[in-house]
């Protein structure tokens, strides 16, 4: 069955903004890996709009390598965007959900495919609530950022995941791969 991972970065502090922390060559590459394995990528509207910049970098290419293959292989993964505002995309690999975060996860679990991942705070939340997150990749940057919205800011749930393994990059930045504790799963 497909794994649903939420693949993110965040702060020492625990902030959840792409602004706080700087992606360099070697962190392109890991997260260039992580989407050629899988197959889709759920967002809520303001990820999307944010990861739109990739479109405009795969069709006219920087000349830095890992932001470019980065940039091609974010062009190419399916993308599903959940909102109540947007209308419709111009990305040709995106479209608009058509049904809950729940429902479309459960769906898409049942068609044969690689990985999803969900790279929304928004979207991780909905879905941790709910059971449906089989993994956590945090990527934690050696950086206070000291204001901003923390990751789990308004849970209130008890959730425990195990820690499978770590990936240390050379600017400081730590990957913790985390796996639902057997405990928790109720789905």
């Amino acid at each position: 069955m497909r794994k649903i991972t939420a693949a993110l970065n965040m702060t020492l502090d625990g902030i959840f903004d792409h602004d706080a922390v700087t992606a360099d060559a070697e962190l392109h590459r890991h997260y260039t890996r992580l989407l050629t394995d899988a197959d889709t990528i759920l967002y809520g509207r303001i990820t999307y709009q944010l990861m739109e910049y990739w479109k405009t970098l795969a069709a006219k290419p920087s000349g830095e390598q890992s932001m470019d293959d980065f940039a091609a292989v974010m062009d190419r993964i399916q993308k599903i965007v959940f909102s109540t505002t947007l209308h419709n995309t111009d990305w040709n690999t995106a479209r608009l959900a058509t049904l809950t975060p729940e429902e479309e996860v459960k769906k898409l679990k049942k068609i044969p495919g690689g990985d999803i991942l969900v790279g929304s705070r928004s979207l991780i939340i909905q879905l941790l609530e709910r059971d449906l997150i089989d993994e956590f990749q945090l990527c934690i940057h050696p950086v206070i950022a000291g204001k901003g919205q923390n990751l789990f800011e308004h849970f209130n749930m008890r959730k425990t995941f195990q820690l499978h393994r770590t990936k240390t990059f050379q600017n400081g930045a730590l990957v913790c791969f985390y796996h639902r504790s057997e405990e928790d799963i109720s789905v």
